[in-house]
């Protein structure tokens, strides 16, 4: 499933970060905990419950899936038992292997969500990097586009869960099986789709005229090919629907097509979603509606990326139900939140700090801080004597919100520190 990357270490030296991994100083682990959060409370917001697997695994659980050329992608070495194992680079082959361990015991559909760590040795570059979180979430067992329509609701929430709108982020959507059925009705044989899916997957990325010459390489015919280069103008079911008026199998899907455009619009999402039939996906597992997120000016790459894949869980596990899913990295996603704005502030934040006049009063100041912290609050103090005035200015310089003082005659004052404004203070317990 698609995956996240971007940003982070290019160098590495005996005591920095190794290329493509990162450092998460507490302003940046702040920013990756507000996105994990959000994730984790959309996803069960929808019913979804969390799982998890090991961040190590055999390495013939990706090779199954992906072929012997994965290796080259992964970090691999041989473990002290001889095995051939691998740090997992996504999510969907554990994910297989756990579902078909107890697939005759779960109930059906499965909604199960997941955020991984997952690694790939591949070359850095904007957007990708060779670590990152990714937020993993997959249907089980049902086969109609209400399911479809749901993951992809998922997927639009999460975006409003980060202050985003229809006019940052939009959702492109295709199907691969209506693909499927307009290239046989335009005159492609089945066995040219698979090249013919590579040349339509980069027709917005590439100029025309080499998508022609491709197409042509392929083998296809000079009318074929207009017509396959005309399908990225058809941009809504209607559109296409008339373009292939005759065809008893695209009107099928495109019937399919239809029903799911309308459940997107009773889960209140259908205004981000726009019919884009060059998202074909690179993967070949994918087997229905798939689709990917993008924000709306193209300044970055794909956020969220995802579909339908009947097939794969019983290629991988044996486990013969439809499925599908999708994988949001938080490495894109963090770059675009950055640049609309919509991180929230990092600054450190305490609720009090407590300060004494005298230094015999350290005692006294554990014992008020332990009080705070027991109803819930973040609480700090000096851990040895300092002058009133050093730790109310340390005090600002953490973020408090207030400062709790002792004073040598044994008042106790509430101090705002950002009016100034002073008030008596009662301890938690008298």
């Amino acid at each position: 499933m698609a995956k996240g990357g971007g940003g982070g270490s290019t160098g590495s030296s005996s005591t920095g970060s190794l290329p493509g991994f990162r450092d998460f100083y507490p302003e940046e682990f702040a920013a990756r905990a507000h996105i994990l959060e959000t994730w984790r409370q959309v996803a069960r917001r929808f019913g979804f419950v969390e799982y998890d697997g090991p961040p190590l695994e055999a390495l013939d659980l990706y090779t199954r899936k992906s072929g012997a050329e994965v290796v080259g992608q992964l970090y691999t070495f041989r473990d002290k038992g001889d095995r051939d194992v691998a740090l997992r680079p996504e999510m969907t082959p554990t994910f297989a292997r756990m579902v078909g361990a107890r697939a005759n015991a779960l109930r059906k559909p499965i909604r199960w969500f997941s955020i991984p760590q997952l690694f790939r040795y591949e070359r850095q570059q904007k957007g990708r990097l060779r670590e990152h979180f990714q937020l993993n979430v997959d249907i089980v067992g049902e086969a109609d586009v209400t399911a479809d329509a749901e993951l992809l609701a998922v997927g639009v929430e999460c975006m409003r869960g980060f202050g985003l709108t229809s006019a940052d982020v939009r959702a492109r959507v295709s199907d691969r099986q209506l693909l499927m059925a307009m290239l046989a009705a335009i005159g492609v044989a089945e066995e040219e789709a698979s090249a013919v899916f590579a040349v339509i997957d980069k027709l917005d990325r590439q100029p025309r005229d080499v998508s022609r010459d491709r197409l042509q390489e392929i083998g296809l015919g000079g009318a074929v090919v207009d017509r396959l280069l005309s399908l990225q103008q058809l941009r809504s079911a209607g559109a296409i629907r008339d373009a292939f008026a005759g065809d008893a199998r695209v009107r099928e899907r495109i019937d399919a097509l239809e029903r799911y455009l309308q459940y997107l619009d009773a889960l209140g999402v259908r205004d981000w979603v726009d019919i884009d039939l060059t998202v074909v996906r690179g993967l070949a597992y994918y087997t229905g509606i798939v689709f990917e997120l993008f924000d709306a000016k193209g300044e970055f790459r794909a956020i969220c990326g995802g579909g339908r894949y009947d097939t794969l869980l019983d290629s991988l596990s044996g486990t013969n139900l439809p499925a599908l899913g999708f994988g949001m990295g938080d490495v894109v996603l963090g770059e675009l939140l950055r640049a609309r704005g919509k991180l929230p502030s990092v600054a450190p934040r305490l609720d009090y700090w407590v300060a004494y006049e005298q230094p015999e009063q350290l005692t006294t100041a554990m014992q008020v801080a332990t009080a705070l912290r027991r109803q819930g609050s973040s609480v700090e103090y000096a851990l040895r004597a300092q002058q009133l005035g050093r730790q109310l200015k340390t005090a600002t310089a953490a973020g408090a919100a207030a400062a709790v003082i002792l004073r040598a005659d044994g008042a106790r004052i509430r101090k705002d520190l950002t009016t100034g404004v002073e008030e008596p203070f009662t301890f938690p317990n008298g």
